[in-house]
């Protein structure tokens, strides 16, 4: 084997494994063929930590991703889409809560299943929402008595 031969094989090795990379890597955040999904919405009063491309959880388990933010002019609130696979039924009754992983953890979107013999439906929305708390105002109110 000479040696430009050489280089160009290696070189095409390289360009595989990157291309296998970043294949494995959209796959992995939600960016490649996901299957069937339905897109629900929610309105929040904080997003804090939440962005697009955001975890949405049930009992610690990735069931989607959130997938757009807005405010509302008019009420002030956050207003989410995010994309929740289509083979789960979940009840129209759930809870939507920002949640954390812990003190310096990630924000994800947790859905807490209600008992509702009804299931929220593609471009369903879920009504019953807790927004993000900021940790610092919680600091702040105990640092200073509570008072407010």
């Amino acid at each position: 084997m000479t040696n430009s031969t050489t280089e160009t094989l290696v070189g095409a090795a390289v360009l595989a494994i990157t291309v296998g990379f970043i294949i494995y890597a959209s796959q992995s955040v939600g960016l490649g063929a996901t299957g069937d999904a339905k897109t629900v919405t929610a309105s929040f009063r904080s997003v804090d930590g939440v962005i697009v491309g955001t975890d949405v959880r049930m009992a610690g388990v990735k069931i989607g991703s959130v997938t757009g933010i807005d405010l509302n002019p008019v009420t002030f609130r956050a207003e989410t889409q995010f994309t929740i696979d289509d083979q789960l039924n979940i009840p129209d009754d759930s809870s939507a809560v920002i949640s954390s992983e812990g003190l310096l953890g990630g924000t994800f979107v947790e859905i807490i299943p209600g008992a509702s013999d009804f299931n929220i439906e593609d471009g369903g929305e879920f009504i019953d929402t807790q927004g993000a708390v900021s940790l610092i105002s919680l600091l702040l109110k105990f640092v200073g008595g509570g008072g407010q």
